[in-house]
């Protein structure tokens, strides 16, 4: 139970005054108004964060008269309001980065595109030669389906992407129909070739 409650004061005690509490405003600050200050209004631009106090009347009398913009040009407000578009943070035009970026290129024709490059991968390589460094690494973990897709290529674990996508295309053109008179003969093992391609495709070796 509250202490300051009317039923607590009953309980115990005669009750005293209403000790609940009061609505207390600050008088209006409209000039030679007396009234209680139930509204706040903003003082202005310049003076974010500042407020007057009025009276209900009074208030709805300075909302009419109140203008954010006061004093500002209008070359000032179309350019504030432009600027509130983006919370008037600072903006860039469309492009401008990437031209920035590519100025800080290599100028040796070797990059076609230049972006932040950690590993190394278009560096006086591939991503094909990155990709086999990393298959042959002792730290890379190759899974059973891995290696099974591998066997099936007729591959080792450290086959490159460049290497399997060229086992893949040897082996289409050898077991497919077409190269072969028409005869099916070999319709399953191809299947398995290109169950097998796709599947090391999705996990990323090639």
């Amino acid at each position: 139970m509250k202490f300051d409650s009317p039923l607590f004061d009953r309980i115990r005690v005669k009750p005293a005054e209403d000790r609940r509490p009061q609505p207390g405003y600050p008088a209006c600050d409209w000039p030679g108004c007396r009234e209680d200050a139930t509204h706040r209004a903003p003082k202005g631009r310049l003076r974010a964060g500042e407020y007057w106090r009025f009276c209900l009347h009074h208030v709805r009398d300075y909302n009419h008269s109140y203008n954010f913009f006061a004093g500002m040009s209008e070359d000032a407000i179309a350019r504030y309001q432009k600027e509130a578009v983006t919370g008037h943070r600072p903006t860039w035009k469309i492009g401008v980065n990437g031209k920035r970026a590519a100025a800080q290129a290599p100028q040796n024709g070797n990059w076609q595109f230049f972006a932040d490059d950690p590993f190394g991968l278009f560096q006086d390589g591939s991503a094909a030669r990155f990709q086999a460094e990393r298959n042959a690494s002792e730290g890379r973990v190759v899974r059973n389906a891995e290696r099974k897709a591998l066997d099936v290529l007729g591959l080792e674990p450290s086959a490159s992407s460049t290497d399997i996508k060229a086992r893949f295309k040897v082996l289409v053109k050898r077991h497919h129909p077409d190269a072969n008179g028409g005869d099916r003969s070999c319709e399953d093992q191809l299947r398995d070739i290109i169950q097998a391609y796709n599947y090391l495709k999705s996990v990323g070796w090639c």
